[in-house]
């Protein structure tokens, strides 16, 4: 699991923020609010996948006003559009007493873990997607790991494992899962990956062939070094 809680129920709770990242005159990065709650929930559900979940509600925390939460749906909505499944329910609450200055997002996912993860060891690992952010995110749009495709892949048992990439780049994630283990990888390992533009994949040795055919291009060896 990378982020995600666990209940006692066995519910997998995962969530995702942003702040001053919207429509509003004083937000610092400055995108339609459509796109704030896309990226945010694209985290969320990847969370999810890492813990091997399903989500089955969303709570969504609306800092923006009441206007934006109708853009804020259609951001969510549009995640589970691309990979052609039906949105969870979406409720949650609004801050409507008090005009804030800057945007605010939380998105929150309630799911069920219906996947056993495997041990990391026994897997070969990839990269899927560039790391990319800001303007470069807009610019490379064709370069993100595909929520459509892995979500595919993991209803066809054909990857073993999803981890997605966050601010701390390849290296971070790499040594969250194996520890300080040396590797090499086709791309800058400390470079952000935004709202997780590269998720890494684990496949069974047996699979690589048909995930490489699923994937692409973008699907790329992580390569592990001898230690000193």
């Amino acid at each position: 699991m990378r982020n995600a809680i666990q209940l006692p129920n066995g519910l997998i709770v995962t969530t995702d923020n942003a702040g001053a990242i919207g429509q509003k005159k004083k937000d610092t990065v400055h995108v339609p609010d459509e796109m704030v709650s896309y990226f945010s929930a694209r985290v969320t559900l990847l969370e999810q996948w890492a813990a091997g979940a399903e989500p089955h509600s969303i709570l969504m925390h609306n800092f923006s006003g009441d206007e934006a939460w109708v853009r804020y749906l259609k951001g969510v909505h549009q995640v589970f559009d691309e990979i052609e499944c039906s949105s969870p329910p979406i409720s949650g609450s609004t801050e409507s007493n008090i005009e804030t200055l800057q945007s605010g997002l939380a998105i929150t996912m309630l799911g069920e873990q219906i996947y056993q993860s495997k041990a990391p060891e026994t897997l070969k690992w990839f990269t899927y997607g560039k790391p990319l952010v800001g303007e470069n995110l807009l610019a490379e749009k064709e370069k993100v790991a595909s929520l459509k495709s892995i979500y595919k892949a993991r209803q066809g048992n054909i990857i073993a494992s999803v981890w997605p990439v966050g601010s701390k780049g390849i290296a971070g994630e790499i040594k969250r899962i194996f520890g300080s283990k040396p590797f090499t990888c086709a791309w800058e390992p400390h470079a952000s990956a935004g709202p997780s533009t590269v998720v890494l994949i684990g496949v069974e040795s047996k699979k690589i062939h048909i995930a490489q055919s699923l994937f692409g291009e973008l699907l790329l060896p992580i390569s592990w070094k001898d230690s000193p």
